[in-house]
């Protein structure tokens, strides 16, 4: 009886002790890896406003990525999905190249004026080096699979500087409906040091707030109605970029075989773009657009065209991100709803930033706790209500589409319990199951989610 009320009583201490070792390694790798790209991100981005004529370039920066991807990167060229899915049906440790080579392509892309993020970037340097860890320390499956949520949780948390959302994104982004408790400790510990580390070494995130001024009008029944009536339209936008970008994506794939001839297409239709609407404002990150959106009226329809070029970008081989794009489209679209909505345009501007997230990425709780994070606790009404609503609006769609149907959000709504929100049940780097193996590779799915 000794031995085994001593094993209850150290079990769960071995455990703190095992994943606070293993988070603070991942959270301390993923924070410094952040840090320098964001930095040279800077730099890059500066670079290019300064010499607009890098534009004419970007044909030729998206061939040299996708050569290099062709060359030595088709086992991590899948990136975020390629994580997700790892972490759903574990095979075999991700390759270290995925963190250069998504540093190169992402500060390429952005010297050459490609619309992209990059979360994705942060997201897939943070995954790699941790499950270099995995291999390190020779982690089983479950071990793993927490790895991985782990570094994912803290290369979001320190590429935006915002911890508790990155460390729920981690976790939500995995399966519509379904967190995974187990992962909490080593995520939140993970994202914490993360975004620390980040911070020590001299980083300073873009940070968006409300007026210091500003009073928040009652919670009327005219502002409920907006609230929704946005949320709507925030799902509606979410939805139609992710099915354009993936539509976009099958589509060059199907009529172009080549892969090198895909950004080669991409690049010249972003410099002609950028031409048609004589303006720069849809290239790189948007971040001065973005912040604008809070303060003044902006174009009307500025996020449609932040919408056609990143859609236009990501779609043709470039790398990045999706979730700047999504906030530069969010917060637009939010300044022009204010215009007959009974709401401030800070507020919609700050709603739109974060729902239209949401929905594209399927993970309203932990952008609503980026509202928390960035915009005050007297957001949390209007922008988890209107992250909630666009979750539910955008339907089994994202931008993510290894994630798996844990809870449909709606009967509905296409797709099965776990299924991807593609359709499909088999991830992107194995074969698809036998027929007669389907029944259980389901259940396994649900076993986990």
């Amino acid at each position: 009886m000794i031995p085994l009320a001593h094993k209850s009583l150290f079990s769960p201490l071995r455990d703190f002790i095992k994943w606070l070792i293993l988070s603070t390694l991942i959270g301390t790798a993923a924070g410094v890896a952040s840090a320098f790209f964001l930095i040279s991100l800077n730099k890059v981005t500066s670079f290019r406003v300064e010499h607009p004529w890098l534009l004419y370039f970007l044909p030729l920066a998206g061939v040299t990525v996708a050569f290099l991807y062709l060359k030595i990167g088709k086992s991590v060229d899948a990136g975020t999905n390629l994580l997700i899915d790892e972490v759903h049906n574990p095979q075999k440790i991700i390759g270290l190249r995925m963190a250069p080579l998504v540093f190169f392509g992402t500060l390429a892309t952005h010297l050459c004026g490609g619309s992209a993020g990059r979360e994705g970037t942060a997201v897939q340097m943070g995954g790699s080096l941790a499950d270099q860890f995995s291999s390190l320390f020779r982690l089983k499956n479950d071990d793993r699979r927490v790895v991985l949520i782990a570094g994912i949780s803290a290369g979001f948390a320190s590429v935006f500087g915002t911890p508790l959302a990155g460390a729920i994104f981690g976790i939500e982004v995995l399966a519509l409906g379904r967190l995974r408790y187990d992962a909490l400790l080593p995520c939140f510990l993970s994202a914490i040091i993360a975004n620390k580390t980040a911070e020590f070494v001299g980083v300073s995130h873009s940070h968006y707030s409300f007026p210091s001024s500003l009073e928040l009008p009652p919670l009327t029944f005219s502002a409920l109605f907006s609230i929704v009536f946005a949320g709507i339209a925030f799902g509606l936008l979410g939805m139609v970029f992710s099915k354009l970008t993936h539509g976009l994506t099958l589509f060059l794939k199907t009529k172009l075989k080549y892969p090198l001839l895909r950004p080669i297409l991409g690049g010249c239709l972003i410099i002609l773009l950028t031409q048609s609407f004589g303006s720069e404002r849809f290239l790189g990150l948007g971040i001065p657009e973005i912040e604008s959106s809070f303060k003044v009226p902006v174009p009307l329809f500025d996020f449609l065209g932040k919408l056609l070029f990143t859609s236009v970008t990501l779609s043709s081989g470039f790398k990045g991100g999706e979730v700047t794009p999504l906030f530069f489209m969010g917060a637009t679209l939010g300044n022009a709803l204010s215009s007959f909505l009974s709401l401030p345009l800070p507020v919609l501007a700050g709603m739109g930033f974060v729902a239209v997230f949401a929905g594209a990425a399927n993970t309203p709780v932990a952008c609503t706790l980026m509202a928390l994070e960035l915009f005050g606790a007297q957001s949390g009404v209007y922008c988890g209500l209107a992250c909630v609503v666009s979750y539910f609006v955008s339907g089994h769609n994202g931008i993510y589409d290894s994630q798996r149907i844990g809870v449909r959000k709606h009967p509905f709504f296409e797709g099965e319990v776990g299924h991807r929100i593609s359709g499909h049940l088999s991830s992107t780097h194995e074969p698809a199951p036998r027929e007669e193996n389907i029944s259980s590779h389901i259940k396994h799915s649900r076993n986990f989610l």
